[in-house]
């Protein structure tokens, strides 16, 4: 008898209740499904519920092999990269389609037809609007890029919007709209008015490289400096360099309207340097300066003090590099 009671007890030891509800599960889960673990004893396992959503990615950058600078937005439209081809900024002013005047300046390489094509106007709307007679750009020339083809008009005396639109063949409607001028409007001499889809008729076209040409304007500019001394005649775009000390007062030719001031940086050899556009349709560049103390798009007269000579830029020593865009350089 108690050989019988040690055996069932050594039975029961081996198959105690634990054990064999255990192994009872065990052999239901091995034939019809997956094995139970404890609950609180394992990881987790990932999955679309549990996952974590916002982990910051482990390489903040997932595209480290591609380069370029980065991309000017405005208005949602990619423009230019913000930096240029010698990792400057853009010497591109105002954005594409907002109505503006962009002011370019060109780097090597470029053909009218590049230009042309990034701004989305003619070439022949650079041509007018710079006055060229030779399809041949220097890297560094600065150009005026309308904000649609066409033809950029500086009021005369006794012009309305009737004969803007008359001169240039182009749509009274439309130069009304772009402008924002009533069919009536009174102009100012030396407002500037562009003339979408406009024409210039008897424009001669490209010819051949012009030094010094254009119409003679006597007694229409000034000098742009009180002395001075011409150190290098015609040169570049319609040019002459006049040496003074530096800080020499410099002088508006003519009036009319201050299109770019640039009180700082390269700006193509040009340094600090001003353009005023006259009512004649020319354009008068005082360039290397020291300072330029009027704004651009201030309305200048003749003999008004504009900035001071220095030598910034592409220069050798303190002196005015002018240009006359348009006509005679009359020094």
């Amino acid at each position: 008898m108690r050989k019988l009671v040690l055996l069932l007890s050594v039975s029961l030891g081996i198959f105690s209740p634990f054990f064999a509800y255990a192994g009872f599960l065990s052999i239901f889960s091995d034939l019809f499904g997956p094995k139970v673990e404890a609950v609180g004893e394992t990881t987790p396992s990932t999955n679309s519920q549990n996952m974590v959503l916002l982990q910051a990615a482990l390489n903040p950058n997932p595209n480290p092999s591609k380069g370029g600078g980065e991309i000017m937005v405005v208005g949602g439209t990619a423009l230019l990269p913000e930096s240029g081809p010698t990792g400057t900024l853009a010497d591109v002013e105002a954005s594409q389609n907002n109505g503006q005047i962009s002011i370019y300046v060109v780097h090597k390489g470029d053909t009218l037809t590049d230009i042309a094509k990034m701004f989305g106007v003619s070439v022949n709307t650079v041509i007018w609007g710079n006055d060229l007679r030779s399809s041949i750009i220097r890297e560094g020339q600065t150009l005026i890029i309308l904000p649609v083809s066409g033809v950029r008009h500086i009021v005369k005396t006794s012009d309305t919007l009737p004969s803007i639109a008359k001169l240039y063949k182009g749509d009274l409607r439309e130069i009304m709209q772009f402008n924002d001028l009533p069919a009536d409007a009174k102009l100012a001499v030396g407002d500037v008015v562009i003339v979408p889809d406009g024409e210039i008729i008897s424009s001669p076209g490209i010819s051949g490289v012009r030094q010094g040409g254009g119409p003679l304007y006597e007694g229409y500019y000034g000098r742009p400096l009180l002395g001075g001394k011409k150190t290098q005649g015609i040169h570049g775009y319609n040019g002459v360099d006049l040496g003074a000390p530096y800080g020499t007062p410099v002088y508006a030719a003519a009036a009319g309207d201050a299109i770019i001031s640039r009180n700082f940086g390269w700006n193509g050899g040009y340094g600090i340097y001003i353009v005023i556009s006259h009512s004649n349709g020319t354009q008068t560049l005082y360039s290397h300066l020291s300072d330029a103390i009027v704004f651009q798009g201030a309305r200048v007269y003749k003999g008004q003090l504009i900035g001071y000579v220095g030598s910034s830029g592409k220069s050798t020593g303190p002196h005015l590099h002018f240009e006359v865009r348009g006509a005679v350089n009359p020094f």
